[in-house]
């Protein structure tokens, strides 16, 4: 069996991360991960922290800490606000790890063995009232080539772009805001790009058809502009020093280490539990790489790192399938960590369950464009998806069976066309669901799902067993236990996305979570699988509206304009 290693992109250790960060890598991540497992497959998922760099520089120096101890403690912040999403790491772990280090190394030398890396005198930003060479990304100013007046000068979000610093229009420290800044000589090291490109090239090709267009076209974009050199030191003192003569008091650049981080966080897990890394990430033919990212990480993850993984000499495991997304904007406007803008996990969790949050992220994940979160719109699928269609087929099942056969699922009788064109119906929304799903088309999935709960509210509406349980208790009977055996197929279907509203549907059965693959489903025997008799219990309801009085509450309290 091909073993299905998952990663999602690593975000910044610095600050705490929000529902744009959770929907742009590590929720899809999750969901495909619990799918994969719910399907016997052999999953590990990947995932932790970026930590080198200026921001846990910059960070630690305003909280007056250590930098290795800020990291730590943002570290275990960023883990329990995942921890409160119910994401399902097989590995958490960070980017300063001493097995990344040793990994890092490993691959700079082959690089450097076989020839790709060279010294380079550059010339680099100078803050004079930050006392330091600024980092490319705290470099801001105008794009040269789209205007955009917030770029970086490693890259421009709006554009993607490679810049270099010096092409930064009115540029300004990032740090201090100060626009006094001197252009300085220093010496790096750099990867050659441009030894690789016809490589690469051939290697993107074999991705056409496969990835996504905006994976696929990214790259492509990028080659197709030329490659060009990339450095990979900085004068920084938080970081990997270089292992290099000459080069003392150079560190890696972040984004060198940081994808190589995931190398890293396996490695650091698996040998704690016994286990070997290698068989991840050394066994290429026996593994199936699935990255998930936002748009803005996409060009690092399909050319940088791939090359740097390609020209090290050894036979490492690349990416399969990368899964990219676009944002997730917060009320027409960007989510922002360092303005503090928007909804941040601790801050969603404390205002509705984190099912509420998963089902809404997925059913509106950004995949082809981006997607405006707003309170209203929250609410809404909420109030309908959850509440007034699933909520509402529970309810209905579990009052209309306690009334007329106690607590104990009603057994199942003769089968009409009523079940036989619900079988039918379900059999093609099923088989819709899992080719979504092993796509990983999650907004295409979730309108499947959420129609698979609908045929239920269908199916009860149009055989009202409230008027048989007048004059026919059996057929009513049959109806009931119909909808129990739904109430498990939408429990195991609803795993993925909403784990812990799933585990309270089969906890309602006295069930456990299986293992099931859906491909092939077959409705007729699947709803077969309650006969009657089994005990249930009542609950409360499983999901609770947001009225109009708390989506202006909510609109207040984050500043959604």
């Amino acid at each position: 069996m091909t073993k299905q290693l998952i990663t999602s992109a690593l975000p910044y250790v610095n600050g705490l991360p929000h529902l744009g960060h959770l929907i742009g890598c590590l929720l899809p991540a999750d969901v495909y991960a619990r799918y994969l497992r719910q399907k016997g497959e052999d999953v590990l998922f990947v995932g932790g922290t970026d930590e080198h760099g200026t921001p846990s520089e910059v960070g630690a120096a305003k909280e007056g800490m250590d930098v290795a101890e800020y990291c730590k403690k943002y570290h275990a912040l960023h883990k329990q606000m995942y921890d409160g999403f119910n994401i399902s790491f097989d590995c958490f772990g960070g980017t300063s790890s001493d097995a990344n280090k040793e990994l890092t190394y490993r691959i700079f030398n082959g690089l450097d063995q076989n020839g790709y890396i060279t010294e380079k005198i550059t010339k680099q930003a100078y803050s004079a009232d930050d006392g330091m060479f600024l980092p490319d990304s705290y470099v801001v100013g105008t794009c040269p080539y789209c205007g955009y007046e917030k770029a970086k000068g490693d890259q421009c979000e709006k554009c993607t772009k490679l810049l270099d610093p010096t092409e930064l229009i009115n540029p300004k420290s990032a740090i201090s805001g100060s626009s006094n800044i001197e252009i300085k000589e220093t010496k790096h090291l750099f990867l050659q790009l441009p030894k690789m490109q016809a490589d690469l090239e051939k290697w993107i090709e074999t991705k056409k058809g496969i990835w996504p267009d905006i994976a696929y076209t990214t790259a492509k974009k990028w080659l197709k502009e030329g490659l060009q050199e990339r450095g990979i030191t900085r004068d920084l003192k938080w970081g990997f020093p270089v292992p290099k003569d000459g080069f003392e008091g150079k560190v890696f650049y972040v984004w060198f280490d940081a994808p190589i981080g995931y190398i890293g966080i396996t490695k650091e897990c698996l040998d704690q539990k016994g286990e070997h890394w290698e068989d991840w990430w050394l066994n290429p033919d026996e593994v199936r790489h699935t990255e998930f990212m936002g748009k803005d990480n996409i060009p690092f993850h399909t050319v940088f790192f791939p090359a740097s993984l390609r020209g090290s000499g050894e036979k490492w495991t690349e990416v399969s399938f990368l899964k990219g997304f676009n944002f997730l904007n917060f009320a027409g406007g960007k989510f922002s960590k360092s303005a503090q803008r928007g909804i941040f996990l601790d801050q969603a969790v404390a205002e509705y369950p984190a099912d509420y949050w998963r089902y809404w992220l997925m059913a509106n994940a950004p995949e082809s464009d981006d997607t405006n979160f707003t309170i209203d719109l929250f609410a809404a699928t909420i109030n309908k998806d959850l509440n007034d269609v699933l909520g509402n087929f529970i309810n209905r099942v579990l009052k209309m069976s306690e009334k007329n056969f106690g607590t104990h699922v009603p057994a199942q009788g003769t089968i009409t066309t009523d079940e036989t064109e619900l079988y039918q119906t379900l059999n093609v929304l099923v088989a819709d669901y899992v080719k979504y799903m092993d796509g990983l088309e999650f907004r295409k999935a979730l309108a499947s799902l959420r129609e698979i709960w609908v045929a239920g509210n269908n199916y009860i509406a149009k055989t009202e067993p409230w008027k048989a349980a007048k004059t026919d208790l059996a057929r009513a009977g049959t109806i009931l236990n119909t909808g129990f055996n739904l109430i498990r197929l939408y429990a195991l279907l609803n795993l993925p996305v909403m784990p812990t509203v799933a585990q309270k549907m089969l906890d309602i059965l006295g069930l456990k979570p299986e293992t099931v693959d859906f491909a092939g489903f077959d409705a007729s025997s699947f709803l077969s699988f309650l006969k009657g008799g089994e005990a249930f219990t009542m609950t409360e309801p499983l999901f609770q509206k947001v009225t109009p009085e708390r989506v202006e509450e909510l609109k207040i309290k984050y500043k959604e304009a």
